[in-house]
């Protein structure tokens, strides 16, 4: 049986599930339970439980920092990560709600000290003398300016020349008669040890309170503070150890017998002194009466020598920092335990979270659970931790973010249908409808004395692919025994903007070519596929920011720099894999109409054919046109994208799968990892083609290759691949019928064939 102050949960979460979406996501599983707790104890149906990169609450809402979360699972304690969540989300919820410190009260003359207490301080420095000028001995016939009786001899304007603002620069400290909040009436009466006590005493007074009849929550926090415990009690001050005693016996973590054996002597003895305080902590429900109580265990402190002692001749700057020294002790040791919620960490840190109740726009209006708080690095987490998470063969996994193609290049349509068909026609791709062909096809079967129609098995189902791929001789399977054949198609193509750079042509011009014929390709197979709903899907993918569906130029950028500058501020280092996800583009699902998706897959070929007309075009419109910045030059992660893609095609029920990648260069994740889930989605029944452009970098992880140079190449490769796929299937699960049997043979012999070879069998 594992230690109690064993790692064991930072040894069952690996790396990639502690980082900040990780956090997020497990946070979300658990986001209606800790809404209704939070319901339940402020006796509110409308309160909201949100997340924010500031933590705040205000009125209806509670917004919760997750990095609060993902500290807490860098706890070395033996408890499970669900439980961590559950535990870290409701106490924050219970210190968001418990903590307000901004009643205005006199300072309690009990908490001022007494003349014996300052007797052994310094005293107050008094101002040092000013040397007077010389000149002043002298009697001039004028009196001097600055010995005038001011507010006799000058008026008001004049008196302004004179008067400095050091009152107003430097306030004097609050009388015992002036209200105040209750930090500053602590930092006044105490110092910077004694806010410092009462934050973490007060931490635990609201834990044990309002935790209490939630004995699971009571638990998961013993656990973690415990198992903390040695290492800061090692690592600590004697003020600091007292300190996190005290925090330890009013959260009933931990009892004063077993804590006095692990501490120093004299903090031991400071720890019976205060007995009866840390009790009366207990009972309290007031927080102003909790600081009286922290000044009193601070004044215990004092009498053990705990607190660094004052000397007569001190100055006031070594005086400040031996309190400040004082409140670093307490501050870090229990720190090093407790769960540190932002409005219980510090003054400042209660401050701005009390003004972020007023800056921070929570939106309003909407019924999810829990929803984030309106700020684009909430917003970007929580749209991260949402996304999938992709699993590889090898054993990793990644965050795939899965988005509709943004609807805006609809508006790009009418000019790329007419430059799809240019270059279909310069290209020599077909682009005709396959029913009219069909009707002779028909006729024929029936000269025959053979039944026609779908049902009775002569006609392939799949006639229209069959034809535009031409093979004419595969349309008729008689089979002696009926067989029950369904394809599915997903084509998925790289969307980096390398894709749209310059190429070379057969005429020697550059050209980028590249994306504009894959998306002719898709635009063909496409065509095919629909005519006898053949199932298929289309997608792009890249790495960049992620664009949403309703995003245009204008909307991408401005989200893009909030997002980014405002995750730089809270996560520093991580911003980069936050910002730079790997995407997964949906063109085209496999339920949706094809007609639906025409449009879009037309703007993208005129934005890919000619990508400065487009660019000129939104420039014309940033608010309206595509987000075109959405194209960056970032290395893309073809595995994930792939394994994603055989997920859902996997799902769909059909016989055979075809899965078809166009790139123009090879991952930038791993090639070992991109052959590995090439090779085991080979191994679950679907053909995975890889076409590479200009790179012959696709020999290495995929079986099925073709390696093009030139535009007119393109999309005939792409329907080539599909044409020698369907012969092989064809030959491997048809019955022996005429066309068979007069093509023995030519069937390829495996699957490790590449598009040249199987081209040549299929012709014989």
């Amino acid at each position: 049986m594992a230690m109690r102050d064993r790692s064991v949960l930072t040894e069952i979460l690996p790396p990639d599930e502690r980082v900040i979406e990780a956090v997020v996501a497990r946070y979300q599983r658990i986001a209606p339970a800790v809404l209704r707790f939070a319901r339940a104890i402020a006796d509110n149906d409308d309160l909201q439980v949100r997340l924010g990169s500031q933590a705040t609450a205000a009125g209806d809402d509670i917004v919760l920092d997750p990095r609060v979360f993902q500290s807490a699972y860098a706890r070395s304690a033996p408890v499970t990560p669900t439980e961590v969540a559950l535990t870290s989300a409701l106490h924050e919820v219970v210190h968001m709600m418990s903590t307000n410190f901004d009643e205005m009260r006199p300072i309690p003359r009990s908490w001022l000290p007494t003349p014996e207490e300052t007797a052994g301080l310094p005293p107050a420095a008094d101002p040092e003398p000013q040397p007077r000028d010389p000149m002043g001995y002298f009697d001039f016939s004028g009196p001097d300016p600055t010995e005038l009786d001011t507010d006799a001899d000058m008026p008001d304007e004049m008196l302004a020349e004179f008067r400095t603002d050091e009152a107003d620069q430097a306030p004097t400290p609050p009388t015992a008669d002036q209200p105040v909040n209750l930090l500053d009436a602590l930092h006044e009466a105490g110092g910077a040890a004694a806010e410092a006590l009462f934050l973490s005493i007060e931490d635990a007074r609201q834990e044990i309170q309002h935790l209490a009849p939630y004995a699971g929550v009571r638990s998961v926090l013993t656990d973690l503070y415990r198992a903390a415990t040695p290492d800061a009690f090692r690592e600590a001050r004697p003020l600091g150890q007292y300190a996190l005693a005290c925090f330890m016996i009013i959260g009933g973590y931990s009892d004063r017998d077993s804590l006095q054996r692990r501490i120093a002597p004299h903090a031991a003895a400071a720890l019976d002194d205060a007995a009866g305080w840390l009790d009366e902590a207990v009972r309290q429900s007031d927080p102003w009466e909790v600081a009286g109580i922290a000044i009193e265990l601070l004044k215990i402190a004092r009498l053990h020598q705990l607190i660094t002692p004052g000397a007569d001749s001190d100055s006031a700057a070594t005086t400040k920092a031996k309190g400040e020294a004082d409140r670093q002790a307490i501050a870090e040791t229990v720190d090093a335990v407790r769960i540190v919620t932002p409005t219980l960490r510090d003054m400042d840190s209660y401050e701005q979270t009390r003004q972020a109740s007023q800056s921070v726009s929570a939106e309003k209006g909407r019924k999810g659970e829990a929803e984030q708080a309106g700020d684009p690095a909430t917003d970007q987490l929580v749209r991260v931790s949402e996304s999938p998470t992709v699993y590889l063969p090898t054993g990793q996994g990644g965050k795939l973010l899965v988005e509709t193609f943004p609807v805006a290049f609809r508006d790009l349509a009418p000019d790329g249908r007419r430059m799809l068909e240019q270059a279909a026609r310069e290209w020599g791709v077909a682009q005709r409808r396959v029913s009219g062909e069909l009707y002779p096809l028909f006729l024929a079967n029936q000269r025959r004395g053979l039944r026609s129609g779908y049902d009775a098995g002569d006609l392939s189902p799949y006639a229209a692919l069959l034809l535009g791929a031409g093979l004419f001789e595969r349309m008729f399977e008689r089979r002696d025994l009926p067989t029950r054949r369904s394809y599915g198609v997903s084509l998925l193509v790289d969307g980096s903007a390398s894709m749209l750079q310059p190429r070379p042509n057969l005429r020697g011009r550059k050209t980028p070519w590249a994306l504009a014929a894959a998306t002719l390709g898709a635009w063909t197979l496409a065509r095919l596929c629909d005519e006898l709903q053949i199932e298929f899907e289309i997608a792009l993918f890249n790495r960049s920011f992620a664009a949403n569906a309703d995003d245009t130029e204008s909307s991408y950028n401005q989200r893009r720099v909030d997002a980014t500058g405002a995750l730089r501020r809270s996560q520093g280092g991580a911003a980069e894999r936050l910002t730079r996800t790997v995407n997964h583009y949906v063109l085209k699902r496999f339920d949706d109409r094809w007609r639906h998706a025409e449009d879009g897959v037309a703007g993208l070929f005129y934005m890919a054919a000619n990508p400065q007309d487009a660019a000129r075009h939104v420039r014309l419109d940033r608010t309206g046109g595509p987000p075109l910045s959405m194209f960056e030059k970032a290395a893309n992660v073809d595995e994930y994208n792939i394994a994603y893609a055989a997920k859902r095609l996997a799902a769909r029920h059909v016989s055979h799968r075809i899965i078809v990648v166009l790139a123009d260069g090879m991952t930038r994740g791993s090639v070992n990892d991109l052959a590995e889930c090439v090779h085991e989605v080979e191994l679950g029944g679907a053909t995975v083609l890889g076409i590479g452009i200009g790179d012959d970098t696709v020999r290495a992880a995929y079986s099925r290759h073709q390696i093009v140079e030139q535009p007119e190449t393109l999309a005939k490769a792409m329907v080539d691949g599909v044409r020698s796929t369907l012969f092989k299937t064809l030959a491997g699960t048809t019955g022996a019928g005429w066309w068979l049997q007069a093509s023995r043979g030519a069937a390829p012999a495996d699957g490790t064939n590449t598009f040249d070879q199987l081209q040549r069998s299929a012709h014989g």
